[in-house]
């Protein structure tokens, strides 16, 4: 199942607009805050297709009966890139664990990458609901490979791979390797550089969002 935000005029175009733009880029805090709105935006929205259930509160005036989710996910995020994006989904969750994985592209001399991933902190996901915030969804490898990783924890009810922009191909690669897994994403744009960069894309979304890293 695909959710693309852009297949309906809202706020979050705005958002994806201000995180295309060459200049408004400039501004580092700024690039981070659009990436936790639309972490914010996604949340709310991914948050409907959730179980729910009702519970009665106590007001100073009687009682309100209040649908509220069954329970809280745990939103991984892919390091760097994805903590402001885990951050506005945090803001909405604000009972949900958290999990990290530091998914990487390794690159080798025929100019080819594989992804690599040196670290991970998860809480159990066993039976819980797992979020994967990985703001560019370029070729897809990343997610899938963190999601294969995130499996050694438990075995989710439902998996959800929330993106700020995704590429055609990398929609399709997790739609292949992750068929049960709902996608979630700002905008799908049409094709990968040769160097599987998104077009239009924005560019290097952590490097934008923290500084340009020193390549070893």
């Amino acid at each position: 199942m695909i959710h693309n935000l852009s297949s309906t005029p809202s706020v979050s175009n705005q958002f994806i607009a201000e995180l295309r733009d060459v200049n408004i880029q400039k501004d580092r805090m700024r690039f981070r805050h659009n990436l936790e709105r639309l972490g914010e935006i996604l949340a709310y929205e991914l948050s409907k297709t959730l179980p729910f259930h009702t519970i009665s509160v106590e007001t100073p005036l009687g009682t309100a009966h209040v649908e509220v989710p069954v329970d809280a996910p745990v939103i991984a995020c892919i390091l760097r890139a994805g903590l402001p994006l885990q951050k506005g989904m945090v803001t909405v969750f604000d009972k949900s664990d958290m999990a990290y994985v530091s998914a990487y592209r390794k690159h080798n001399e025929e100019g080819n990458f594989e992804i690599c991933v040196q670290y991970i902190a998860c809480p159990s996901i066993q039976d819980r609901v797992l979020i994967v915030a990985d703001p560019m969804l370029a070729t897809g490898q990343s997610a899938v490979k963190a999601v294969e990783f995130l499996l050694d924890y438990g075995q989710p009810k439902a998996i959800y791979v929330v993106s700020a922009i995704a590429s055609q191909q990398g929609v399709d690669y997790v739609q292949e390797k992750l068929p049960t897994a709902s996608i979630w994403v700002g905008v799908i744009d049409p094709e990968l550089t040769a160097h599987s960069y998104i077009v239009p894309g924005l560019g290097d979304a952590g490097d934008l969002a923290f500084g340009e890293k020193v390549q070893q």
